[in-house]
């Protein structure tokens, strides 16, 4: 029961850890480059990595990335 409980903590533990990790940025641009230019730019300054996750046109690109270290 001590080792469950031991594991379940651990468990938890990581996932907490790892998800103070990440960080959502959306920026707003004319084109996808210029916008993904600027969640470069914004990863670089955190000193992260990006993933974009989602980017819409419409008149202006809407993009949104999640920075991870």
């Amino acid at each position: 029961m001590k080792n469950i409980k031991t594991i379940a903590a651990a468990a938890a533990l990581t996932l907490v850890s790892f998800a103070s990790f990440a960080q959502s940025v959306s920026v707003t641009a004319d084109t996808l480059d210029s916008a993904e230019a600027k969640i470069a730019a914004k990863a670089q300054q955190e000193g992260a990595s990006y993933h974009i996750t989602e980017a819409n046109m419409n008149n202006r690109v809407h993009m949104t990335a999640e920075l991870t270290k």
